[in-house]
C-alpha cells in the first residue's frame, strides 16, 4: 500500500464511518426527538460539566511541562495550553492527528525537537491508558455480580469456559510469536512495546513525578465528575447508579479515543451502555448528544482561539 493510498484511507475512512454512524444514530433517535431534551435540560449542570472539562485540559497542559523539564525545556504555559486545545480540535478531523500538531507547536515556538515532544505525548497517553484501565478494573469489581449474571444470561457456562480458554491460548501464542519471531512485524511490535514501557518508566524518573501523578489523577477525576454532573441535566437520568455511570463513561471514552472525537458514535455508545441497566434509550442517547455537544462546543471555541492567538502571542514574545 503506497503513501497516497494510506493518506486517503486515513482521511476518508473516519469521514465514511462518521457518515454511517450519523445515519444510524438518527435512525435510532431522530432529531425531533432529541431537541426536546436539549430544551428541557438544566444548563447549570451542563455549564458546570464544561468547567470541569476545562480544568482537566488546563491540568493536562501543566502536566506536560513536568515531562519536558527533565530534558532541559522550560515551555511557556500559554503555549502548552493552546497546544492541548489545538490537539483536541484537530482530532475531530483526523483521529490522532492532533498529537502530531501538538508536538509541532513546541517545535515551532519553543524549539523542542519534534521527536522529543512527541515522545512525551506517548508517555502521557500511556499514563492515561493506565488510569482508564484502572477505572475499568474498578468498575468490574463494583459490578462483578451484575456483569457475571449478564454473561451467564448471554452465554452458556460451557461456552464461556471455551471462549475464555481460546482467548488465553490465543494470547499466549501471540506473545510467544512476538517474543521469538524475527519477522518485520514482530520486531516492530517489540520495538513499539519497549518504547511504550520506556515512556511509562520515564515518568518515575522525573524529579516532580508525584506532581505528574497527582495531575493525572486530577484529570481523570474531572472527567468522571464532568460526566456525572452532566447526567443531572437530564431529569430522566437522575438517580442512575454509579456502576451504570462508570460503564457508560468507559464506553464513551473508548469511542473518543478510537474515532474522530466520538462524532455520532459517542451517543450510541452511551445509549448501549445504559441499556444494559434497562435505562430508557431515548434519554440515554439524548444525554450522549448533550454531553458530546457541550464538550465539543468548548473545544471548537477554545481550539479555534488557540489557532488564532498562538502566532500572535509568540510574535509578541519575539519582539520583547
Amino acid at each position: 500500500m503506497n503513501a497516497k493510498t494510506k493518506k486517503i484511507l486515513r482521511i476518508g475512512l473516519p469521514i465514511l464511518l462518521a457518515a454511517f454512524f450519523g445515519w444510524y444514530t438518527f435512525s435510532k433517535l431522530p432529531i425531533d426527538k432529541i431537541i426536546p431534551y436539549f430544551k428541557s435540560a438544566n444548563y447549570g449542570w451542563i455549564a458546570l460539566g464544561m468547567c470541569l472539562g476545562l480544568l482537566s485540559n488546563l491540568s493536562r497542559a501543566f502536566r506536560w511541562n513536568y515531562l519536558l523539564a527533565p530534558m532541559g525545556y522550560r515551555v511557556k504555559l500559554p503555549n502548552s495550553v493552546m497546544a492541548v486545545f489545538i490537539t483536541y480540535l484537530a482530532n475531530y478531523g483526523i483521529p490522532r492527528s492532533g498529537e502530531v500538531l501538538r508536538a509541532a507547536v513546541l517545535t515551532n515556538y519553543e524549539e523542542v525537537p519534534f521527536q522529543k515532544a512527541f515522545g512525551t505525548i506517548i508517555a502521557e497517553r500511556m499514563a492515561d491508558m493506565i488510569i482508564l484501565l484502572s477505572i475499568v478494573a474498578i468498575t468490574l469489581l463494583i459490578q462483578f455480580d451484575f456483569i457475571f449474571e449478564l454473561l451467564q444470561t448471554s452465554f452458556q457456562p460451557n461456552k464461556l469456559i471455551l471462549l475464555g480458554t481460546v482467548g488465553i491460548v490465543f494470547s499466549v501464542l501471540v506473545f510467544l510469536y512476538l517474543r521469538k519471531s524475527q519477522s518485520k512485524i514482530a520486531l516492530k511490535v517489540r520495538q513499539f512495546v519497549r518504547g511504550l514501557l520506556e515512556g511509562v518508566l520515564s515518568i518515575f524518573k522525573m524529579e516532580q513525578k508525584w506532581l505528574f501523578i497527582i495531575h493525572t489523577l486530577f484529570i481523570w477525576t474531572m472527567y468522571v465528575l464532568m460526566f456525572y454532573v452532566t447526567t443531572l441535566a437530564v431529569d430522566d437520568l437522575k438517580g442512575v447508579s454509579m456502576g451504570a455511570l462508570l460503564i457508560a463513561f468507559i464506553a464513551g471514552s473508548f469511542t473518543i479515543a478510537a474515532t474522530n472525537g466520538g462524532i455520532f458514535v459517542y451517543p450510541l455508545a452511551i445509549g448501549a451502555a445504559f441499556s444494559i441497566f434497562n435505562i430508557p434509550e431515548n434519554p440515554s442517547i439524548a444525554f450522549g448528544w448533550i454531553m458530546w455537544a457541550s464538550q465539543t462546543l468548548m473545544i471548537i471555541v477554545l481550539g479555534s482561539l488557540s489557532f488564532l492567538f498562538l502566532p500572535i502571542y509568540n510574535a509578541k514574545k519575539k519582539l520583547q
